[in-house]
């Protein structure tokens, strides 16, 4: 499953990724609707979801700050607005790269996702690991 940041809510990305990804696609707040969800919260709710993939671009409130967990996955995307729509082929181009194709290989990573590489860290494995793009 991939659950979507609310910040994302209105540009239709939802559609773009259940085009190609074969799981279901929603928004953070389809995960506790009507109410209120702080980025605090986040990760708890996360990790009463199955195997869950959360994507947002406030890569200030979720780099380095949260936790990885065995249960989730956080994918945190480097994107100035203007480039929001880019969203959906940079998650499938990463999701193609073999150290992330499968949700198991993904899960317990908390990753930062950029033009130029890939930074991740995962619960209690050292220190930030680090993969350019492929050509």
């Amino acid at each position: 499953m991939i659950v979507l940041d609310e910040s994302l809510m209105g540009l239709l990305l939802d559609r773009s990724i259940a085009e190609w990804y074969p799981g279901r696609v929603c928004y953070i707040t389809d995960l506790r609707p009507g109410t209120l969800i702080k980025d605090e919260a986040i990760p708890t709710l996360l990790q009463q979801v199955p195997e869950a993939t959360f994507v947002t671009t406030n890569v200030s409130d979720f780099w380095r700050r949260t936790p990885a967990h065995p249960r989730y996955c956080i994918v945190c995307m480097a994107l100035p607005n203007e480039r929001l729509r880019e969203l959906p082929a940079l998650l499938r181009r990463l999701f193609r790269l073999k150290e992330f194709r499968t949700r198991t290989a993904r899960l317990g990573k908390v990753m930062r996702v950029s033009e130029r590489q890939i930074q991740y860290y995962e619960a209690s494995k050292g220190p930030i690991q680090a993969i350019e793009w492929p050509d």
